[in-house]
């Protein structure tokens, strides 16, 4: 097996339950994620747009190949981690971006996660319906 020499910057980007490993390759030009092109991959323009936010609020100084490995949770998810394994990503390669990247709120984490289920309800906030007779 070939060993990849290429210097790359690389960011993780996390949302619910789903995990991106971005890398970001200086000169040529693409954006892959698990092995698809990002339009193959993301269905919705709404995801796409998502995933690539990072990119189109910052003007990189060269151009720039992207390469994600993404697992978890629904496509959504994966387009909002990914677009902060980007915005880490270029805070790595650039650190002159870093203003700009966070004055959109792109380097910040959407902690918000599923509510976990309690016993004796039926979801993690929904009780049982009472019936008085």
């Amino acid at each position: 097996m070939k060993k990849d020499t290429q210097k790359f910057f690389e960011g993780v980007g996390r949302r619910k339950t789903a995990t991106a490993r971005v890398r970001i390759f200086p000169g040529n030009t693409g954006f892959v994620v698990n092995g698809k092109d990002v339009n193959e991959y993301f269905k919705t323009e709404e995801q796409r747009l998502a995933a690539g936010k990072p990119l189109a609020k910052v003007t990189l100084p060269e151009k720039v190949s992207v390469s994600v490995k993404i697992s978890g949770s629904g496509l959504s998810a994966q387009a909002e981690a990914v677009s902060l394994g980007l915005a880490r990503a270029i805070a790595k390669l650039d650190s002159t971006l870093v203003k700009g990247l966070k004055s959109n709120s792109l380097l910040t984490r959407d902690s918000r996660m599923v509510e976990r289920k309690k016993p004796g309800l039926k979801k993690a906030r929904r009780a049982p319906q009472w019936a008085k007779r």
